[in-house]
């Protein structure tokens, strides 16, 4: 007998879909990177097909939030696979409190969203001389 191998199936992309169904938008996370070198703290995300308008920055003490709203009305399809995010997306991250919030710098280019969050001059690390 010939046996029939089943497609692999992604049931987080299910659940998700599902969920995104529900009212029409959804909530997507979209790939993000976030490191610390002798400077400050960057963070780097993915945002396609978003315009730099719907983005929204804001530093608060040691937390910086970032919101993006990317909306797709195409009522008519019927996806056979849908793995880009719509809707809207929200992202906390909690730096020390050595980051200097007056110095927070963004750019956006090619769909990445770059921050650099500037370590306080008092907080990095500095040479000294030995007399």
């Amino acid at each position: 007998e010939a046996s029939m191998a089943l497609p692999a199936i992604n049931v987080d992309a299910l659940l998700s879909d599902a969920l995104r169904s529900l009212d029409g938008s959804g909530v997507w996370s979209p790939p993000c990177n976030a490191y610390e070198d002798e400077h400050g703290f960057w963070v780097e995300i993915a945002l396609p097909g978003v315009g730099r308008n719907n983005i929204q920055l804001t530093v608060e003490e040691s937390v910086l939030t970032v919101k993006a709203q990317k909306d797709e009305n195409h009522d008519n399809r019927r996806y056979v696979t849908r793995e880009m995010g719509t809707g809207t997306f929200s992202r906390t991250f909690r730096f020390p409190a050595n980051v200097d919030p007056n110095k927070v710098v963004a750019s956006y280019k090619e769909g990445i969203l770059s921050i650099e969050l500037p370590k306080r001059e008092e907080a990095k690390p500095r040479q000294i001389t030995i007399s």
